[in-house]
């Protein structure tokens, strides 16, 4: 994907944006566009809608409530105002250092502090074999090619629509320890996307998180 910074940035410094919206048919109904591609095809929205049912870490119920109208139009308010209250950790999301080193955490090292140029860009997306999760033998396998900086992951949790089902399933697919210290150790990577709630597997969620954002430049998205 490519992406131009300048009108990004230009956004980043305002408090609040106005988007004149454009509707669906052209006829009068009002449905709004909720595209996944954009322009000419050079960006795509990967992103995941949030919703009540979308799973969350560890629980068999989902997300849940999220959303909520305190003032409404229809009661007699000027205007419809929302408030929204939510993990960010949830859905489509990215990992600052400090989510898994105290130190870091400490210092400030937030998702305001990852380089938009790392998030933004070209992307690899690879189909990972479906019978086993992302070892240090998967990786090489895969034949990545030397430079590629930004590489989402396909795998079987796709296949099983594993984001389609609130129950949190620890079965997913996701890198293992020894996957995730080839990756560091052989590739050019910078970012890394998976297709449900952990890059890493459940088994070793959290040592393997260690090895891939202890240098502070690698993110993982998912």
């Amino acid at each position: 994907m490519t992406i131009k910074f300048k009108p990004l940035l230009l956004l980043l410094l305002c408090a609040e944006v106005l988007i004149i919206p454009t509707f669906g048919r052209g006829d009068g109904a009002l449905i709004p566009n909720r595209r996944e591609v954009y322009g000419d095809g050079r960006i795509f929205d990967i992103s995941h809608r949030y919703t009540p049912d979308m799973p969350f870490w560890s629980s068999p119920d989902g997300l849940g409530e999220f959303l909520w109208l305190p003032r409404s139009m229809k009661n007699g308010s000027l205007a419809n105002k929302s408030e929204m209250k939510l993990p960010t950790h949830t859905g489509t999301h990215v990992d600052a250092p400090g989510h898994v080193f105290d130190h870091y955490f400490d210092a400030g090292f937030d998702v305001d502090t990852l380089d938009l140029e790392t998030l933004n860009g070209p992307g690899l997306l690879i189909d990972v074999p479906r019978d086993k999760n992302i070892t240090a033998e998967v990786m090489e396998s895969l034949n990545i090619p030397k430079g590629a900086r930004r590489v989402l992951f396909r795998t079987l949790n796709t296949d099983r629509r594993l984001m389609s089902k609130k129950e949190f399933d620890t079965s997913f697919v996701g890198l293992t320890m020894d996957g995730a210290k080839w990756l560091v150790e052989n590739t050019d990577i910078k970012l890394i996307g998976i297709d449900y709630l952990s890059v890493t597997a459940y088994v070793d969620v959290i040592p393997s998180h260690h090895v891939l954002l202890e240098s502070r430049v690698r993110k993982t998205v998912r």
